[in-house]
């Protein structure tokens, strides 16, 4: 017997949540061969504001968070992609047309990319950290700290490994190098397969990542982005994903709130220390040595 399918309606993640964009705007996703999977809620400037919200909210109590319980964290959602991995796999496949080899080998890499990141959550700050000399009796120390908000278009669905791979290994690679060092992140993501972010938006729902630390957005990254990127609360912006739009305006935007900006031709790798300490800012502490 026949029965009608049940199209499904993603929604937006914000602050742990799953609420419907408040235009009430949704746009249809196709599959690779331009038929139609799913619809999915078109982010407004609304939306976007509260999603600042969410994550200026929960800021505070995840920067107090040590390097190796953000860690363990990162590593958790390692481990639920590699429990869903069927899931993703088939959704790499029905959504940007990859092959099955290739799909796993795209979730695969996703999966690595956080174990990478966890790794580095509590070691990162040696590295960029440093004991600086001074002339007197005095310790110098600077340590690198959270920049705050940081707002993110990701890579919009590219299969090269130069723009972040699929949809998933591209989100995976702008979102986890930021949030492990405290910060809390906006992220747009690939507007023609956002199949994948909403399904690790689920994944976030179910473990110990508090609500607002991470707040996707799915819809026009053209239309998204100018907002996050003038966005007084927010303190950072990366434009890994932006390769198609006036990126150059959006810096221009950014500079007039004094934002961090990682644009698209800064050449910073996707899995490298210099994306994690790029998102902090440095803190310097005087301290005077005991006189004997």
């Amino acid at each position: 017997m026949s029965r009608l399918a049940v199209p499904k309606t993603y929604k937006l993640y914000i602050g742990g949540k799953f609420p419907r964009s408040e235009s009430g705007r949704v746009y249809e996703i196709a599959t690779a061969k331009g038929e139609f999977l799913a619809n999915a809620a078109k982010a407004s400037r609304k939306d976007a504001r509260d999603a600042v919200v969410a994550a200026r909210s929960a800021g505070a109590g995840w920067a107090a968070a040590t390097g190796y319980n953000r860690g363990q964290v990162l590593y958790r959602i390692a481990e639920l992609l590699e429990g869903r991995r069927a899931q993703f796999v088939d959704e790499l496949r029905r959504g940007e047309g990859l092959s099955a080899r290739a799909a796993e080998t795209e979730v695969d890499a996703a999966i690595d990319v956080w174990v990478w990141y966890a790794g580095w959550a509590d070691k990162y700050v040696q590295v960029a950290g440093n004991g600086n000399p001074v002339s007197g009796p005095y310790f110098n120390i600077s340590t690198p700290e959270p920049t705050g908000v940081v707002a993110v278009v990701a890579p919009q669905g590219s299969t090269t490994r130069a723009s972040g791979g699929s949809s998933l290994l591209g989100l995976v690679s702008v979102v986890a190098p930021v949030i492990l060092s405290g910060n809390t992140v906006v992220v747009i993501a690939s507007e023609t397969a956002p199949l994948s972010a909403i399904s690790l938006a689920e994944v976030l729902a179910t473990i110990d990542v508090p609500g607002g630390v991470v707040n996707i957005l799915t819809g026009s990254p053209a239309e998204i982005a100018p907002w996050l990127a003038s966005h007084a609360d927010v303190n950072a912006l990366d434009l890994t994903g932006a390769e198609r739009l006036d990126w150059v305006d959006l810096q221009i935007a950014a500079a007039e709130t004094l934002k961090r900006v990682l644009a698209p031709e800064t050449g910073v790798p996707h899995q490298s220390v210099e994306r994690i300490t790029f998102f902090t800012e440095t803190k310097t502490v005087w301290h005077t040595k005991a006189l004997v």
